[in-house]
């Protein structure tokens, strides 16, 4: 915890990115979050809530709200790797990004051109397999492969906006690999706790009390339900999600890895260990996709991102450049959190069945 004396010793920069990293952190589920927020980081209520409207403004953080586990709540989801000839890559990743469950679409820097996340909802009717076949017909794709998730060995996107980590340090203890729910599905009125919670956070004192007067509950229920959530691993943490590029984090490098499968949990666990690792999978392998081990890492730069995989590398004693290849994102199509129980799902389904013109996402 920061005290208000060495708050006042800080730049305004310094305190800008002492309240980032608290926010991506979490946020309290208590009536008043930004003050607890302010007791973490030596600031008063109002301070918080200003920087961070001033932070919001700028773009840096897109969003305040629950980041809920997707499988948790019953939604079956995939990474989805596409290739497109260069003058049809654009084309391709709007109709993509048409789908209400495409949260990410980038152009990546290898023949797999086109990576993207989709979800369908628990009452697909189409199923995933199928929407992903009608996405690679619908854009003509001369190859489409799915990577599901086979094993999540971390979760875990928080940047370091100080700058004192070193590129290749590593947690002080093994992280256990996350937990995906409880087994149970989400009631009606689960859902209901979903769709208030799913929102952007209100820039105000007291936040939940607003959303518990819209939904006609009390504001002790709201919160109930949200540490409920949580209790059972539906949902993560409250926190703030950050815009990459805006932060500073220009470098998004996909590191994938040749692994024999007699070693993944263990080589999985260890490159999880290393903090500028945010997501590590294990996916399958195709005959022109031979990479089982995901790990994805942010950096401030291409070398500083290199310098982890490095480490990673010979940590790993993978040092045979055959065993991996580095993909980065040149072009974010599509960035958003998904949104849970809504029509637009079954909406897309009815168009895609019925041969109609599907939607498009259209970068604003």
């Amino acid at each position: 915890m920061t005290t208000t004396a060495q708050s006042s010793r800080r730049s305004p920069d310094e305190v800008d990115r002492d309240v980032l990293n608290a926010l991506q952190a979490g946020i309290a589920l208590v009536r008043r979050p930004f003050e607890e927020v302010g007791e973490r980081c030596g600031l008063s209520e109002a301070d918080v809530l200003t920087r961070l409207g001033r932070l919001k403004d700028s773009g840096l953080v897109r969003q305040l709200s629950a980041i809920f586990d997707t499988r948790a709540l019953g939604y079956k989801s995939s990474l989805v790797a596409a290739r497109y000839p260069d003058d049809r890559l654009f084309e391709a990743a709007a109709i993509v990004g048409g789908h209400p469950g495409v949260s990410h679409n980038y152009r990546r820097t290898h023949s797999f051109n086109l990576w993207f996340t989709v979800a369908v909802e628990p009452e697909s009717t189409l199923g995933l397999d199928r929407t992903v076949e009608m996405l690679a017909e619908a854009t003509d794709a001369e190859s489409m492969r799915m990577l599901p998730t086979l094993k999540l060995y971390k979760i875990n996107v928080q940047l370091d906006m100080t700058g004192a980590e070193a590129t290749d340090a590593k947690e002080s203890s093994p992280r256990p690999a996350p937990t995906r729910g409880d087994g149970t599905l989400p009631t009606e009125r689960d859902r209901r706790g979903i769709e208030i919670l799913q929102r952007d956070l209100p820039l105000d004192p007291e936040p939940f009390d607003l959303w518990a007067g819209e939904a006609g509950m009390d504001v002790d229920e709201l919160l109930a339900v949200a540490q409920t959530f949580v209790d059972r691993r539906y949902m993560r943490r409250f926190a703030a999600v950050l815009n990459h590029r805006r932060a500073g984090f220009g470098a998004n490098g996909m590191a994938v890895w040749k692994v024999p499968d007699g070693r993944l949990d263990e080589l999985g666990a260890r490159m999880a260990a290393f903090k500028s690792v945010s997501h590590c999978y294990r996916r399958p392998t195709y005959p022109d996709w031979p990479y089982s081990l995901f790990t994805m890492v942010h950096a401030r730069s291409t070398e500083a991102c290199e310098e982890t995989i490095a480490a990673i590398a010979a940590d790993a004693g993978l040092d045979d450049p055959d065993q991996r290849t580095v993909l980065y994102s040149t072009y974010e199509f599509k960035k958003i959190r998904l949104v849970y129980f809504t029509p637009e799902y079954r909406e897309w389904e009815r168009r895609a069945v019925a041969g109609e013109t599907l939607p498009r996402w259209e970068r604003s």
